[in-house]
């Protein structure tokens, strides 16, 4: 069996598609708040993954209220177990009632589990989700198969590639 390369199986996402998904997700998101007007108290954004999208999303909700938690959960592309390094204003979280919590990729859902566990009634987003970790996200907007591993601008550099098969000459 042949295995494929990272790249074969993979998304690759640039600035202006996170932008677009991310305005795509703060419309879908808007007036669904738990106020009187489907307003939103606050954005939390599942670092680092979640800043990007957590800042588009707040601009165009118009929430001034931003705010991160910080979940270890990977080593470079290895999945470990979630640790919560640092959590927000516990005053301003209470049980997550109107709270949006962002991240930018659901992938087996333990991360979205464990801040869940600690902000119950929050409203969970992700820009992209995963089949095992769709259980554990309120609201996405574009579904991946679980074996792509997606590559985030954040994570990548322009740079020359070797034609796949090789050089002429």
């Amino acid at each position: 069996m042949i295995t494929p390369l990272p790249h074969e199986k993979g998304f690759h996402v640039s600035w202006d598609q996170i932008h677009r998904d991310a305005r795509a997700l703060a419309w879908r998101l808007d007036k669904r708040g738990p106020g009187a007007d489907g307003a939103w108290k606050a954005v939390v954004a599942i670092t680092r993954g979640g800043m990007a999208p957590a800042m588009i999303i707040a601009r165009e909700l118009d929430i001034r209220l931003v705010d991160t938690i910080s979940v270890k959960s990977y080593n470079h592309q290895d999945q470990a177990d979630p640790e919560v390094l640092n959590r927000p204003d516990a005053a301003m979280m209470g049980d997550g009632t109107g709270v949006l919590v962002i991240d930018d990729l659901v992938d087996s859902g333990k991360t979205l589990e464990v801040v869940r566990a600690l902000y119950p009634k929050a409203h969970f987003a992700t820009v992209y989700a995963k089949p095992k970790g769709e259980p554990m996200v309120d609201t996405f907007i574009t579904g991946v198969s679980q074996d792509t591993w997606i590559f985030f601008p954040w994570d990548m550099a322009l740079q020359y590639v070797e034609p796949y098969r090789g050089t002429s000459g």
